[in-house]
């Protein structure tokens, strides 16, 4: 069964939609510290799990080696498919994309998706949930995703994908995937595949996907004259797999590369254009010529290979 994805056209101007973000209420802006706290003991038992099992290169490889694969998720499902519609795919691989989003462990993928398309419509504005320019580094970095204005999956945002039942339990429930996959690693690999595996790559993954809201809004370079303070990053780009072409994204969000020139390594394209030729995947929207060659800013520099 094929999804028919119109084209996303999101505002660039107008009013918060949701309750929470018209609120002026301070308490919902402070850090939630019971709601948190499994956030923190992630940290804290990353840490003290290292240090009572010992330096493992084996364990750094399963860290890193389920950071790509969840960050795949987060980067070509959560991102570039459930709030940007940037290709076609069946129902069953919405699914599965949907589910490695899950275990990113970043809320469900419905919340993802609905509070992304709101980023997008006030970037670096009044009613932008995460800016750096408007609200500081730590806010926009994670104090966003810890506050209590920001709990609920803003529905409003999401009806294209609220219509699958599949994906709104998935979305409601997505703390049991994330306790399977826990769970599992533990039974396979005891402490070592715990500690490694799940608190160690989860907390190098919220990491890496926080940069964009917060780094890739403040280093690397502008090609073009967006509204907000986007910029491009091979740095971030190589941490989130193709994520860290961020000036590009946002002046032209359909895309689904990131990178709009060869030398621009965008992973997540890769592998989609890969699925693409297996048939799993279709209609990958490109950015036309006339979009990608258009360049505003007046700085030659940015016609050459960008700097982190």
């Amino acid at each position: 069964m094929s999804l028919q994805a119109s084209e996303l056209d999101l505002p660039t101007t107008g009013q918060p939609a949701s309750v929470a973000e018209s609120s002026d209420d301070p308490s919902l802006t402070r850090i939630s510290w019971l709601t948190s706290a499994p956030f923190f003991f992630v940290h804290i038992a990353a840490v003290v799990g290292v240090a009572m099992l010992g330096w493992s290169w084996s364990g750094f490889a399963l860290a890193v080696g389920l950071y790509y694969l969840r960050m795949f998720g987060i980067t070509a499902g959560n991102h570039r498919y459930f709030a940007h519609r940037t290709y076609k795919t069946g129902r069953v691989f919405q699914f599965v994309l949907a589910l490695i989003g899950t275990l990113s462990v970043q809320k469900g993928v419905l919340w993802w998706a609905a509070h992304h398309r709101l980023h997008h419509k006030f970037s670096d504005k009044p009613g932008d949930i995460h800016s750096r320019k408007l609200q500081g580094f730590f806010w926009s970095h994670v104090g966003w995703i810890l506050a209590k204005k920001y709990d609920e999956t803003e529905w409003d945002q999401i009806r294209d994908f609220r219509a699958y039942p599949e994906l709104v339990w998935l979305n409601r429930f997505h703390l049991v995937p994330i306790t399977a996959f826990a769970v599992g690693l533990f039974l396979v690999g005891g402490s070592w595949g715990l500690v490694w595996g799940f608190f160690v790559s989860t907390t190098l993954l919220w990491h890496g996907t926080f940069t964009i809201n917060s780094l890739a809004h403040w280093i690397g370079r502008r090609r073009y004259a967006t509204t907000d303070d986007s910029r491009n990053s091979l740095l971030l780009a190589l941490i989130t797999l193709g994520e860290g072409w961020h000036n590009n994204h946002h002046y032209y969000p359909k895309a689904v590369n990131q990178g709009f020139y060869w030398w621009e390594i965008d992973v997540s394209y890769y592998v989609l254009r890969i699925l693409a030729a297996l048939g799993i995947v279709w209609d990958l929207h490109t950015p036309p010529l006339k979009v990608r060659d258009r360049a505003p800013i007046a700085n030659r520099a940015a016609k050459t290979v960008p700097s982190a």
